[in-house]
């Protein structure tokens, strides 16, 4: 129900609205004739006016008015209230005529011509007819030729500026009438040119009509311009040949379409040259009317904006605009006024906006004859100004600047526009004193602007570019000049920067050739510029483009009679394009190129060339043959020579010049028109012959027509999008000016303003230089460090503080010099440098707070080293403020970093100044620059820690006092640290660099070890933990971190008492938390090394003689590995002077149950034949190599106990001797199964058990000669006592193994010779040796087990028999008869 009565009132509002439209035009149909009779009434009432003003009589108008068009007005009449049909479908010419007649005719006065002009508005406004009605076509264009028909009687000023308004009004409501698309070409331009023809006569008259008239031709243009796009291009109608040019006002009558555009278009552009005259004392003068220019201008640039790009389908008027248009504006923008050459620069933005893939050689010659030439010019500073608001104005667009740089500087062939607008703007806006002008702001803000441009679009989402590195390489020869369409190669990017690359090495060769031809022809061969074999049009095409060649050695070179040089020649000369050249423009073009050489047989092949070249693209047939042009050309130069040679005091006239070139056509003379226009050309301007080295200065006509010649020929302007390379290419050939000028201005402003977009371009150039310009970023980075005023050496403390509180720009640099380093820290190489000296600086002002450093609590989170450094840094979490590396969201405009209000805040908080600097400081986040170092790249990570490690080393730092070179040291080693902490996963891939890095302090001139070294073996131990803490496959770090250490406390070893304690502290938790985690030989030998260290200080060795205890009671981190380096840790404390008695002995113990050890590996290497064993799994791998094969390794290791216990049996405490002598004979109980060879068990003997009897009975002697030793020395003697009795039963256990060695006789023999010495022991003044008795007891017991072994039996061929007896019968005669009876004998 609801959908039917929605239904019911849809159809009840549209029946309503139909009702309301049909009374609507009933009304309109009804009143249409009351308004019609109105104007009638109108008209007649005027011409009925009395001629005479004064006269009291009428006068009836058939005698002074026609007739007819008095009865076409009554006949009007007749028929408005009676028609025969609706009065859009009668035929306007119906109710138009009448008022037409009266426009047009004579005599009629002004005030009636004026009303019928407004009837005829008002008919046109009510739209009575449109272009449907009959005869519409007939009706408009009638309009239009009675109105610019219209005549006037002479009368008073006002009257017929009223008239011609009132003209303006109606050509305007033609055009915008819906018939006006019925309307011929022939008409819009008659309009046209009636509007200017009012235009032109109000200037006399008054400012009202001259601006109505301006305005309706204005109106004009817009209303045909925005038609463009609905004309269609007729095949064969508009045809780009030069011919049909002279017919577009051919045939007018064929429709409203291109040809009047074009038409008006010509007309506009021939408005730019309309001059003045101007008469000065006697003298006239000729210049551009700029008042003129300006309008014609502002239309243009109307009719461009409204057409856009549809003018590319219509090439009549795009060749208008490559050609009139574009000589005019460049011609007009060199010698214009500023208002002139404002206008030109926005007619020029708008046709590159709309039209550049058809103008690239017409804006490159824009560019470099007016912009640059007139920006870069010191004469007029208002110029200069709307020249840079001009190349501004262009950079501001897109992609401006990326299409620049690729069809113009990667073109070996055109101009570097790119690179000159940046360095022109780079040098206008470098300022040379305080303050800065206008003009520099300006070049300023347009640097600023491409910058921006370039990093608004390097580092975008979706580039698709690599992120580097970007080398270019030549590797093959490829045509330099040749072009290639983008959408034919694969790799478009690489092509274009390769041909920078050819471009690049093209100038080099250039500076090569102008010093030695050879030389730069080489470099282009080399440079794989030219082809092998060569060809001469690679050549013909470098002299002919390449900038800055001399001249006089190009002249020299094509002037060569060799071969190769003449075919170079003929391709020089064919690269010219000389259609529609006069002869004079053709030369003067072709030798401004080149100097003409001085000899007469190379200008002859020269100009041969240029004739044949000239003759096959003249245009017309003024020439028979090549010779013809030939003749006349050295004809040109003499005349030239004559001419302009002042050492010629009589010149040649034009009759003698005609006369001299009779007859030269082939026989025929040459149109002496023809000539009389060289001679007066060369007359007027001279040919430069002898042109030096450069670039043209000017745009003259004959480099015009070669323009246009040429732009015929290269490809369109290419349109592109930002490329990450292309992009960081780009800057970098900028890059030196840009943070030069930048650097320069920033001194040099005082403006906040400007302060602030200085740090934005610094930014900017930051996001860049992320992409391989590292080097641009860290000059830029040390000029704003000295503008932070913290490296001025010659300021005092309370100087910097100053400056820093009352003084924007300090502050402001020391914001941008840390926001970079938090977030462009990847880029940043040698200026971290300059960036720790500023931190350095800061922390001597105090200004470094304990919470403005921040870094990850985690990464200390496995020690117990406090969380707070000597130098103030804690290690709180930090705080993830900013975003990733590569995107252009972390740097938004410098007031985030800079809060201005907090300043006021803080002086409304009655913050003190060092407060204040203090909040500023935080604002810098300098603890996320080491806290997220994580993030840096490793040659940024490197020269970082190189910065900060130098630093610590006193290099480029001056201290007042020992304590701030303690602090600033340790606060650089707490920052090495932090980085190291932060970056640990790839520890070994940037500490080998630190440590050369504290190798190369250490050979410093004025390196003290104190206390750089003291400071370092703290933090290096922050970082060992922080390695050792977790299991790692990697062994490298941990040998890298021991590395470090190791090389610290040798630098001074002082270092291992004064820092005893961390030591102590770091050792034992690494050997009682981490011990699994120690992998190599060199963290063992360190750290066992350093423990041992630790037991010379009373307040350390408690802790360190447990930890030892504790390693080596447990036995399971005891490996074959680190056994070496336990023993002599364990002798180390057993060494020890005055140590506890009881832990000594403990060790001893440990020492000797030790051989368990030794056993056990022995038995597992022997049952893994082949396999290298390891009771643990974390030993080395170089330590496995090292014992691969090696069966005896048990041997060494038993050895090296022994000798430490040996070396303990001779400690100044009897106990500690005498414990470590039964030590030394456990572990040779324990090392039975070792299963020792002969020769081990005598080399055992030899180095431990031999080696201890001779130093304790040295040591006995040694006692008995000093006075009141006899204790001593009875003291030792017990202890012999001891060993004597060790050997004995050692050589026993033994024996077997002993006696079947070859030096068996030899090892006896060396027993005996020392129970012969402790027998016969000469202990002087305090009597005999209780040794003596011990002797034979044991040389009884041991004869006797050789005896029983039959070991020690007579045999012939054996003399250990008689030896022995000999021996005894020396040593101890009373065994003699006991062991060798009468009866053996």
């Amino acid at each position: 129900m609801e959908t039917a009565s929605d239904e019911n009132h849809n159809t009840d509002e549209n029946d309503g609205a139909s009702i309301r439209d049909k009374k609507k035009a009933k009304r309109k149909e009804l009143g249409l004739p009351c308004m019609l009779n109105t104007e009638v009434s109108a008209v007649l009432a005027v011409i009925r006016r009395p001629l005479d003003s004064t006269s009291q009589y009428y006068f009836s108008p058939d005698d002074h008015f026609d007739s007819a068009t008095l009865q076409s007005l009554k006949s009007l009449r007749a028929l408005l209230f009676n028609p025969q049909q609706e009065w859009r479908n009668i035929d306007p010419s119906i109710y138009l005529s009448p008022f037409l007649h009266v426009i047009q005719g004579d005599d009629v006065p002004a005030a009636a011509t004026c009303v019928a002009l407004s009837a005829i508005l008002k008919i046109l406004k009510l739209e009575i007819f449109d272009e449907k009605t009959q005869g519409a076509k007939d009706a408009i264009n009638s309009i239009v030729t009675a109105i610019t028909s219209c005549r006037l009687e002479k009368t008073d000023s006002v009257t017929e500026d009223a008239v011609m308004m009132k003209i303006l009004q109606v050509l305007t409501g033609i055009m915008k009438h819906r018939t006006s698309v019925l309307l011929t070409d022939h008409a819009v331009c008659t309009i046209v040119n009636t509007c200017f023809q009012v235009v032109q006569q109000s200037s006399s008259r008054g400012d009202l009509l001259q601006r109505n008239a301006r305005y309706a031709l204005h109106e004009l243009i817009q209303i045909i311009f925005s038609r463009l796009p609905d004309i269609e291009v007729k095949e064969g109608h508009d045809s780009e040949s030069d011919t049909d040019d002279a017919d577009v006002g051919a045939n007018l009558d064929s429709g409203y379409g291109i040809r009047c555009a074009v038409d008006i278009f010509h007309f506009l552009c021939s408005l730019l040259n309309v001059v003045e005259v101007v008469e000065m004392e006697g003298s006239t003068s000729h210049s551009a009317d700029e008042e003129v220019q300006h309008f014609a201008l502002v239309l243009i640039n109307s009719a461009i904006e409204l057409s856009g790009d549809e003018i590319g389908r219509h090439p009549k008027l795009l060749r208008m605009i490559q050609d009139d248009l574009f000589h005019h504006l460049i011609h007009y923008g060199t010698c214009s006024s500023p208002l002139v050459l404002s206008m030109i620069c926005s007619t020029v933005l708008n046709i590159y906006h709309f039209l550049r893939r058809f103008i690239r050689l017409q804006l490159e010659a824009f560019f470099v004859f007016v912009l640059l030439k007139v920006a870069a010019r010191g004469s007029s500073v208002s110029l200069q100004e709307v020249a840079l608001e001009g190349l501004i104005n262009f950079c501001r667009q897109p992609t401006f600047i990326i299409e620049v740089y690729v069809n113009y500087d990667c073109d070996p062939l055109s101009r570097s526009l790119f690179e000159e607008i940046g360095k022109l703007l780079c040098k206008n806006s470098f300022p040379m004193a305080s303050p800065v002008t206008t003009l520099q702001v300006q070049a300023f803000e347009g640097l600023t602007t491409m910058i921006h441009n370039i990093a608004d679009n390097i580092d975008k989402e979706g580039d698709s570019g690599p992120f580097g590195p970007y080398p270019v390489e030549i590797t093959e020869y490829s045509p330099f000049w040749e072009e290639k369409d983008k959408d034919e190669l694969e790799s478009w990017v690489e092509f274009v920067r390769i041909r920078k690359a050819q471009k690049k090495k093209i100038l080099i060769a250039a500076n090569h050739f102008n010093r030695d031809e050879k030389k730069g022809l080489e470099y282009l061969k080399f440079s794989k510029l030219v082809s092998e074999p060569q060809d001469p049009k690679a050549y013909a095409f470098y002299f002919r483009y390449t900038p800055g060649l001399d001249k006089n050695m190009i002249g020299d070179y094509l002037g060569d009679p060799d071969q190769f040089h003449i075919e170079v020649l003929r391709e020089f000369t064919d690269s010219f394009k000389f259609a529609g050249m006069i002869l004079d423009f053709a030369l003067r073009t072709y030798l401004e190129t080149f100097r003409l050489p001085g000899e007469s047989q190379k200008i002859q092949r020269i100009l041969e060339a240029f004739s044949e070249k000239f003759y096959d693209q003249q245009s017309s047939d003024v020439f028979v043959s090549k010779d013809a042009v030939f003749i006349l050309c050295y004809s040109l130069i003499m005349l030239n020579t004559d001419q302009h040679n002042p050492q010629v005091k009589k010149k040649m006239t034009e009759e003698e010049f005609i006369r001299n070139n009779r007859a030269i056509n082939g026989g025929q003379d040459l149109p002496r028109e023809y000539l009389s226009e060289l001679f007066h050309s060369i007359s007027n301007k001279a040919i430069t012959i002898f042109g030096q080295s450069g670039v043209p200065v000017e745009m003259n006509p004959s480099r015009w027509i070669e323009l246009i010649n040429r732009s015929k020929l290269v490809q369109p302007f290419i349109l592109c999008d930002f490329d990450r390379r292309l992009g960081r290419d780009m800057f970098a050939y900028i890059a030196g000016p840009s943070v030069a000028s930048l650097s320069a201005f920033f001194e040099h402003t005082d403006e906040e303003e400007l302060l602030h977009e200085c740090t934005e371009m610094l930014f900017s150039i930051a996001r860049i230089a992320q992409y391989g310009l590292e080097d641009t970023l860290d000059e830029l980075l040390a000029s704003f460090c000295k503008f932070t005023t913290l490296l001025n050496p010659y300021a005092s403390t309370e100087e910097t503080l100053f400056a820093f509180s009352n003084d924007l720009k300090p502050t402001m640099a020391t914001l941008a010099v840390f926001t970079i380093a938090n977030n462009f820290g990847e880029s940043i190489r040698g200026g971290w440098r300059n960036i720790v000296d500023c931190l350095l600086k800061l922390k001597r002002l105090k200004l470094l707070p304990q919470s403005v450093i921040e870094f990850d609590s985690a990464s200390t989170s496995s020690s117990d080293i406090p969380e707070e450094s000597e130098s103030g840094i804690i290690f709180p979490a930090h705080d993830p403020k900013f975003g990733s590396r590569k995107t252009s969201g972390t740097i938004t405009r410098f007031s985030h970093f800079l809060s201005l209000e907090s300043i006021d805040d803080s002086l409304s908080l009655n913050l003190s100044e060092f407060e204040q600097n203090l909040k500023i400081i935080k604002q810098c986040r300098i603890g996320n620059i080491f806290s997220n170092s994580s993030n840096l790249p490793d040659d940024a990570l490197l020269n970082l820690g190189r910065s900060l490690i130098f630093a610590a080393a006193g290099k480029g730092q001056k201290f007042s006092t020992p304590v701030e070179e303690e602090e600033t040291v340790g606060f650089c080693w707490d920052l090495v640290i932090a980085i190291a902490l932060a970056n640990i996963q790839r520890f070994q891939t940037f500490w080998p660099n630190f440590h050369d890095y504290m190798l190369s302090v250490a050979q410093f001139p004025m390196f003290s070890p104190i206390p750089f070294a003291e400071k370092a073996i703290q933090g290096l131990f922050k970082v060992c933990l922080k390695l050792i803490g977790t299991y790692r496959l990697e062994k490298l770090p941990e040998e890298l971190i021991f590395k470090s250490i190791n090389l610290m406390w040798k630098l001074d070893k002082e270092i291992l008492d004064t820092c005893c304690e961390l030591i102590t502290q770091s050792v034992s938790k690494i050997l009682i938390e981490y011990p699994a985690n120690l992998q190599t030989q060199l963290g063992w030998k360190s750290v066992l090394h350093l423990l041992s260290v630790t037991g010379r200080h009373p307040e350390t060795y408690d802790q360190g003689v447990e930890t030892l205890i504790m390693l080596m009671s447990d036995g399971t981190h005891v490996l074959r590995t680190n056994y070496a380096y336990c023993i002599d840790c364990a002798f180390s404390f057993v060494a020890l002077k005055n140590s506890p008695l009881e832990k000594n002995l403990k060790i001893l113990d440990l020492m000797a149950e030790s051989v368990n050890s030794l056993v056990q590996w022995y038995k597992n290497h022997s049952t893994e034949s082949g396999n290298n064993f390891s009771v643990s799994s974390n030993s080395s791998s170089e330590d496995n190599s090292r014992g691969q094969g090696s069966s005896n390794f048990g041997l060494n290791l038993f050895l090296k106990l022994g000798e430490a216990l040996r070396k303990s049996s001779l400690a100044r405490r009897e106990e500690m001797r005498n414990y470590a002598i039964m030590a030394l004979q456990k572990s040779f109980i324990l090392a039975v199964e070792l299963d020792f060879s002969p020769t081990n068990c005598m080399n055992c003997f030899n180095l431990v058990i031999f080696a201890m009897i001779d130093d304790l009975h040295e040591k006995m002697l040694e006692y008995s000669r000093r006075e009141n030793s006899e204790r001593e020395m009875r003291s030792m003697e017990r202890t012999l006592e001891i060993g004597m009795e060790l050997l004995t039963d050692v050589y026993l256990q033994f024996l077997k193994q002993i006696s079947q060695g070859p030096g068996f006789r030899t090892f006896w023999l060396g027993v005996l010779r020392r129970m012969d010495t402790c027998m016969k022991a000469d202990l002087g003044e305090y009597g005999t040796s209780k040794i003596e008795e011990l002797i034979p007891d044991l040389l009884r017991k041991m004869i006797t087990q050789m005896k029983e072994k039959e070991i020690l039996v007579q045999k012939e061929g054996d003399d250990l028999w008689e030896i022995t007896y000999i021996q005894i019968q020396w040593i101890a005669p009373s065994l003699k008869d006991e062991l060798f009876p009468e009866e053996f004998f």
